[in-house]
C-alpha cells in the first residue's frame, strides 16, 4: 500500500520532469533561433528555418508553461516559475510579431528577455528547490 507521504514525491516528479524537458528543449530552440537569425548570417540568413523555429518555440514554451503550472499545483510550491513561464510564452508572440513586421528594435530585446526567462526556469528546475 502506498501512503500519502510516499505518493507526494511521485506526484511532483512527473510534472518536474516535464518542466525540465520542455525547458531544455526551449533553450535548444532559442539557440537555433539565434543561429538562424537573419542579421547574423550573410544574404539575410535562412529565414524559412528561423520562421519554423519560431513556431516550434511557441509550442515548447506553451508546453513549458503548462508543465510549470502543473508542477506548482502538484508541489504546492511557489508560483513564480509558472508565472515566468507564462509571461515568456505570451512575450514570444509579441516578439514574433515584431520580427514579422521588421521591428528589430523590439524583436531583438524581446529575444534577450525570452532567453533570460527561459534559462532562469530551466536552471531553477534542476535545483533542490524544485524538488520540494
Amino acid at each position: 500500500m502506498v501512503t500519502h507521504a510516499a505518493a507526494a514525491p511521485r506526484a511532483v516528479a512527473a510534472p518536474l520532469t516535464a518542466v525540465r524537458i520542455t525547458a531544455v528543449l526551449s533553450v535548444i530552440v532559442l539557440a537555433w533561433q539565434f543561429v538562424t537569425a537573419g542579421a547574423l548570417l550573410p544574404r539575410g540568413g535562412p529565414i524559412g528555418l528561423h520562421a519554423t523555429g519560431a513556431i516550434v518555440l511557441h509550442v515548447v514554451l506553451g508546453l513549458l508553461a503548462i508543465a510549470a503550472i502543473l508542477w506548482s499545483r502538484a508541489a504546492r510550491g511557489p508560483w513564480w516559475p509558472a508565472v515566468l513561464a507564462v509571461v515568456v510564452f505570451v512575450l514570444s508572440f509579441a516578439q514574433a510579431y515584431a520580427g514579422e513586421h521588421g521591428i528589430l528594435a523590439l524583436h531583438v530585446p524581446c529575444a534577450m528577455l525570452l532567453t533570460v526567462g527561459t534559462v532562469w526556469v530551466a536552471a531553477w528546475s534542476f535545483t533542490s528547490a524544485a524538488r520540494t
